[in-house]
């Protein structure tokens, strides 16, 4: 556990309960379907609202910002890292400085999200929840935190919120009066395409913390307990092959063979060709290999070792 004081406290005085509060609301708002209805339009705005926004957060808050596994120019990562805080997961500069703690101390003690460590419900929601998680761990971010524009987005989080749950509402609105057809509205735009594919969003990001380390198969031997699980795959867009990340980390693809299939990596070497990302670092031939065999024993020298640690 963590050495702050709230961590010697009981977990119901860790949560920092009023910061909560939109949290809990969008889930309530779930309900409200039965209220506003469904229309096929609705569906379809709010699949690619979870999957615009979930590949930002695959693409960019966990291979870009937090690993570094390619580069990009300073407008693409700001309007990538705009995207992401959309998804009400707070900011590009927080979710990557803990991002980084995670694979230092991975199903170790300090490890806040780590299922081993804690409860499977801790690891998966329980933990950003608390007053220790709240301040960006800013020594974990030096190199993010010298762009001005993306400290600003990380602290106003809420602006790229408000701005796509209002475009949802506008947008059906729009539809209403132009394309009446369609059969959607404002308030229904508004709860398929943002609350409902936001709380889809936030489950199956959190998956990842809690289930991709408890069910799977284990490929590489690793210090923690990180596992591969096809399905978090595809609903995560290539991050349910956690096992292959943990093991190495430093790569922009999680789904290391032509088999596993990672949407992630798809978008990224689609942006490579589009001459908007560059230096993509792959997947040595040495850990494909072991992969292959089946015998892997952990990092065998000391790059791969740094690179397995790596943030």
């Amino acid at each position: 556990m963590s050495t702050t004081p709230e961590s010697t406290l009981p977990w119901y005085r860790q949560i920092e309960w009023p910061t909560l509060i939109p949290y809990f609301g969008l889930h309530l708002g779930c309900l409200a379907v039965f209220w506003v209805g469904w229309s096929w339009t609705a569906l379809i705005v709010g699949f690619f609202s979870y999957l615009i926004r979930g590949m930002a957060l695959t693409g960019f808050y966990h291979r870009y910002f937090a690993h570094k596994a390619f580069q990009t120019s300073r407008w693409f990562q700001w309007l990538w890292g705009f995207i992401g805080s959309a998804a009400a997961q707070k900011g590009p500069i927080w979710w990557a400085a803990h991002h980084r703690d995670h694979h230092t101390l991975s199903d170790q003690p300090g490890d806040l999200h780590s299922p081993v460590q804690h409860s499977f419900l801790w690891s998966h929601m329980g933990w950003f929840m608390t007053y220790d998680s709240s301040p960006v761990r800013v020594q974990r971010v030096p190199d993010l935190m010298k762009f001005p524009e993306l400290v600003f987005l990380n602290n106003n989080t809420w602006i790229p919120i408000v701005i796509w749950g209002g475009g949802m509402w506008a947008l059906g609105s729009v539809l209403e009066r132009w394309a009446p057809g369609l059969g959607t509205n404002g308030p229904q735009m508004f709860i398929w395409g943002f609350v409902v594919s936001t709380v889809c969003l936030y489950h199956v990001t959190y998956c990842i913390n809690s289930l991709a380390h408890v069910f799977g198969s284990r490929r590489y031997e690793t210090t923690d307990q990180s596992r591969n699980n096809f399905i978090l795959a595809l609903f995560a867009f290539g991050e349910g092959w956690h096992n292959n990340h943990h093991y190495y980390p430093a790569s922009a693809r999680n789904g290391f063979y032509w088999w596993e299939v990672d949407i992630t990596y798809y978008m990224i070497w689609t942006f490579e060709k589009l001459g908007l990302v560059w230096n993509v670092k792959p997947v040595p031939q040495r850990v494909l290999d072991l992969g292959r065999n089946k015998t892997g024993t952990g990092p065998s020298d000391p790059v791969e070792a740094s690179q397995h640690q790596a943030a």
